[in-house]
């Protein structure tokens, strides 16, 4: 098979504009308004000290700690 025959593919994904691409680009547009949208400041109450920070801040905090969680429990076990 030639470089040709398996670069051309059946035309999706074709290009620096791909269907990931697409989507991460939305992705982060969409992160930017909800950043821009929750700037208030909120008191959040961990455990025994009040923090007082952005509410966005305090969203992205939680999801960090879901993402390490969650990459901590499922992840591929080596041989």
């Amino acid at each position: 098979m030639s470089p040709k025959d398996v670069s051309s593919g059946s035309g999706r994904g074709t290009g620096w504009i791909t269907p990931g691409r697409v989507v991460v680009a939305l992705l982060v547009v969409l992160v930017a308004v909800f950043i821009c949208v929750n700037t208030n400041k909120v008191t959040i109450r961990v455990l025994i000290p009040e923090v007082t920070m952005p509410l966005w801040l305090a969203l992205l905090a939680v999801f960090v700690i879901g993402l390490l969680c969650g990459g901590y429990l499922f992840r591929r076990r080596g041989k």
